[in-house]
């Protein structure tokens, strides 16, 4: 019935006459006409038509006056801005003040502004001096005489436009400095437009706009003529009294049927809605007129509304009502697009509705299981997450019970015992098992039960249970006192593997677990198992490149006196990655530092940073300088990178760096040098920061390229700090900023290398690293000259015991006879071999320091090697008796010559 009295304005059982079915049948319309039917007909066209006419007027009217006043201003704008622009470049074009300065400025410059004005469409360019005389002009005879405008904002140094009448009319001027190197004033310049020869835009757009107000009023006229007798057709030729009649009648039927009606229009604005659908749907008073979308219903019967798709009997939740509700369209010939719905109240289907709810629900809990569980790699998080989930949609209390072998990785032992890993609930003082407590459940209960069959467990009756009860007495009393009454346990199924088992328990809601809830127990517990078990992996895998990575970096930092070293080593949160930092002490107490970097992480990373590590330690045996033993370290890495092919699956190591650095407490030098490292910080023992300039070779591994060295003297008490890009660089923030950081950090640090590891560290971290961090901090020291024993060494054999003497007499002072002869032998040895193999000038030094050293210089690049001499040969025995006698020797390049030097422990 809503739907007949909303399609048709007729009245019920009348007939339209033979007059209103002329006018409403089709017919052709004459612009004629129909402007004689406006003015002719009622009142309410006649009204229209001119208001419509009114309204046009007022428009045309106020774009004219918009269009002068915008014309005006513009016209003003751009004569202020082409003068101004004119009288700058001019005034700041080559040669303007050595024109100035010229016995005759006019002869320079009036040639060069009258070309300039006639380019530039400005009206005259005038060059005066700072008294306002003018030099050009565009009538010669206005030249030297007094320019007539605002000069004083110019000779202060800033240009100055103003909008006055002269003789030539309304025009605008702008006045700019012509400035010396110096900054003063040494002239001016003006430059002029009258606002006529940038205007006349008005005149040109004036026809326009009356022309389209024309056109616009004649439309407004056929239109509303149009209007007019478009309405008698629609009506029918109804008359007021009529219609009126109709409305109520329609509006008594519509609103005293006991279903819902709304008829919304194509755009999902709700056009009616009768009392019905007012009490349904809880509309506001003020619906009508409102979009569908902004009623506050629920989004499924909102977006049917606004759709306006046909539909049948579709059921919808409106609060506590099912509403049963069918829509059909309106889009018929002579009837406006849009849509008629009608709802009934089906309370019938509110037991069937409670059924889908309640599988909706859980299917929703499933969706959310496989979304939110496993969002981490970490076991005990996952766990957590599944708890968090459970309660309170599924359970009022969820634990779950790992294998402590689970939670540290490895595969389950069924014969161990239980950790607790996680525990929700609804409340916080339930007398369950608390998080961390190991357990041995018992075989009778269910999570005993469980873990033996594999198979998930529901104890309804948790007080009648008595299987149950048998775990802890106490306990199980305590539970069931505290008012838990039901139970499921599932089993932590992953293959064929027990992980561990998971306990759901209900306390709030009085009805015991059914069968379905066990059900999508041991379906949300599956889902679970998997993403514990793959934390569980990756909880082994880590550990085991945790461990590798650990096995490769030094433990204990070796005992030297040279240094006092403190480190620090950050790996990233991504796992393990490819720093690493070494101290390895050299001959002649001094002291090599190292750190480097493998760009990437993983297994593989960590094995290349251990490769790189031995490397070092390696090749700084040799005694090399820090360019050779790098060059030495990237020739490697190029052949690390030939031998793993992709077929391997390993990656080249493209993205290595290393900065090495040598520190002789002697002389009080280090040299450094790095491949693509980040440079080092040095402390001065004032406090200044400074990152000295060490030449940056490429990383490690592309060759080709020469490395090079920097040599630093470092005052006793320095601290050089050595560290890894992760400290300075990350995805947020430029290497720059970070080294800003630093500096600032480093500045405020204490003198200690403790202390400045744990400041550096405290400033720049503002969360984990995606990044490994190494760090290492170094103070340097120095040996007091009483350590140090120098003698030069003639070219002659006997000078061999005058050394062994000096060495004697230094021993006896330092208080170490007891190796007096050792030393003696040593050196004698020694310096024979220079003597005879070696070239001069030769040269002894003996240090003190956790090893007595002995070295011998001379200038041949020659190395002797250890032999063993057979019984008849005359010589050959010097040096095993030198490495018999001392605890290390060794041969030291220098570039003039060569050290031989030796180490015996002190007493």
């Amino acid at each position: 019935m809503g739907r007949s009295g909303t399609r048709s304005p007729l009245r019920p059982g009348a007939a339209p006459s033979e007059r209103q079915r002329r006018e409403a049948g089709p017919s052709r319309w004459h612009p004629v006409a129909g402007l004689r039917s406006v003015l002719g007909g009622r009142s309410v066209a006649r009204q229209v038509f001119l208001l419509v006419v009114v309204i046009v007027l007022l428009l045309v009217v106020a774009a004219v006056v918009a269009l002068v006043l915008q014309v005006r201003h513009d016209t003003t704008q751009e004569a202020r801005n082409r003068s101004l622009a004119v009288a700058e470049t001019f005034a700041n074009a080559p040669g303007m003040i050595e024109a100035l300065e010229s016995p005759d400025p006019t002869a320079v410059l009036q040639p060069r502004a009258e070309a300039a004005r006639e380019q530039s469409k400005v009206d005259f360019i005038v060059v005066m001096n700072t008294d306002g005389i003018r030099y050009t002009h565009p009538k010669p005879d206005r030249i030297g005489k007094k320019f007539v405008g605002t000069l004083e904002p110019a000779l202060a140094g800033r240009p100055v436009t103003e909008q006055i009448t002269g003789t030539i009319g309304p025009l605008v001027q702008a006045v700019v400095p012509v400035k010396a190197p110096d900054g003063e004033v040494v002239g001016l310049v003006s430059a002029g437009i009258t606002t006529a020869n940038v205007g006349g835009t008005a005149d040109r757009q004036l026809p326009l706009v009356l022309s389209a107000a024309a056109v616009a009023l004649i439309l407004a006229t056929a239109g509303a003529a149009l209007v007019s007798r478009r309405l008698m057709r629609q009506t029918h030729g109804l008359g007021p009294h009529e219609m009126t009649r109709m409305y109520e009648h329609h509006d008594a039927v519509l609103h005293a049927v006991r279903e819902g009606v709304l008829i919304v229009d194509d755009g999902g604005i709700l056009l009616l809605a009768n009392d019905e659908a007012h009490r349904l749907l809880g509309l506001p008073a003020d619906a009508e007129g409102r979009h569908v979308l902004s009623l506050g219903l629920d989004p499924g019967t909102a977006e049917l509304l606004a759709s306006g798709r046909v539909a049948t009997d579709e059921v919808h939740r409106v609060g506590d009502r099912l509403l049963a509700v069918n829509q059909r369209t309106t889009n018929r010939a002579g009837v406006p697009p849009g849509s008629v719905a009608t709802l009934r109240d089906s309370t019938e289907l509110r037991a069937l509705s409670g059924r889908a709810e309640t599988a909706r629900e859980r299917l929703n809990m499933l969706y959310d299981a496989g979304v939110g569980i496993g969002t981490s790699l970490d076991v005990t998080r996952t766990a957590e997450e599944l708890t968090e989930l459970a309660v309170p949609r599924f359970a009022d209390f969820a634990t779950v019970d790992l294998f402590d072998s689970v939670l540290g990785g490895g595969q389950p032992d069924a014969a161990a015992a239980l950790s607790r890993a996680a525990l929700s609930g609804i409340r916080k003082d339930a007398p369950l098992y608390p998080v961390g407590e190991r357990i041995r459940f018992v075989e009778s209960s269910p999570q005993g039960r469980s873990l033996g069959t594999g198979r998930p467990v529901l104890e309804a009756r948790l007080g009648k249970a008595p299987g149950w009860q048998a775990q802890d007495l106490e306990r199980s009393a305590q539970i069931v006192e505290y008012g838990i009454h039901s139970l499921i346990t599932v089993p932590l199924r992953a293959g064929s593997l027990v992980l561990g088992v998971v306990s759901f328990w209900r306390y709030e809601k009085p009805e015991p677990f059914d069968t379905d809830e066990l059900a999508l127990a041991e379906e949300l517990v599956a889902r679970a198992a998997v993403s514990i078990d793959n934390a569980r992996r990756y909880t082994r895998e880590h550990s085991m490149a945790v461990t590798l990575q650990r096995s490769l970096l030094p433990r204990n930092l070796p005992e030297q006196d040279a240094l006092e070293i403190a480190y620090r080593y950050l790996p990233a949160q991504a796992g393990v990655g490819g720093d690493w930092f070494d101290v390895l002490p050299l001959s002649g107490a001094r002291v090599a530092l190292v750190v480097g970097d493998v760009v990437g992480h993983g297994l593989h990373a960590a094995a290349t940073m251990g490769r790189l590590r031995t490397a070092v330690h390696n090749f700084s045996a040799l005694d090399l300088p820090p360019d050779e033993l790098i060059a030495l370290l990237d020739e490697l890495v190029g052949r690390i990178d030939q031998d793993e092919t992709e077929e391997d699956g390993s990656a080249p190591v493209t993205g290595a760096t290393c900065l090495y650095a040598v520190y002789d407490p002697v002389t009080r030098r280090c040299t450094l040098a790095r491949a693509g490292h980040p440079p080092p910080a040095l402390i001065h023992p004032d406090g200044t920061v400074e990152f000295p300039d060490v030449p940056a070779g490429p990383p490690l591994g592309l060759g080709g390229l020469p490395f090079e060295t920097a040599e630093l003297e470092l005052a006793e008490g320095s601290r050089l700090v050595l560290y890894t890009d992760g400290l300075v660089e990350d995805r947020e923030r430029d290497i720059d900023v970070g080294l800003d950081m630093l500096r600032e950090a480093l500045s405020r640090a204490g003198q200690s290398p403790e202390d400045t590891c744990r400041v550096v560290l405290d400033s720049q971290l503002t969360a984990r690293s995606s990044d490994d961090i190494a760090l290492l901090v170094a103070r340097t020291r120095a040996l007091a000259a009483d350590q140090v024993a120098e003698w030069p060494v003639p070219a002659d054999p006997a000078a061999v015991g005058e050394v062994r003497a000096a060495v004697s007499r230094q021993l006896a002072e330092w208080g170490l006879d007891e190796l007096t002869f050792t030393t003696e032998l040593i050196l004698s040895e020694l310096v024979t071999n220079a003597l005879r193999y070696g070239g001069g000038p030769i040269h002894v030094r003996v240090l003190r320091d956790r090893n007595l050293i002995c070295e011998v210089f001379d200038s041949s690049s020659t190395s002797p090697h250890l032999r063993y001499a057979t019984m008849t040969d005359e010589g050959g025995r010097g040096l095993f008796l030198v490495a018999q006698l001392a605890e290390r020797w060794g041969t030291r390049y220098l570039p003039a010559g060569k050290v031989i030097w030796a180490e015996q422990p002190l007493p």
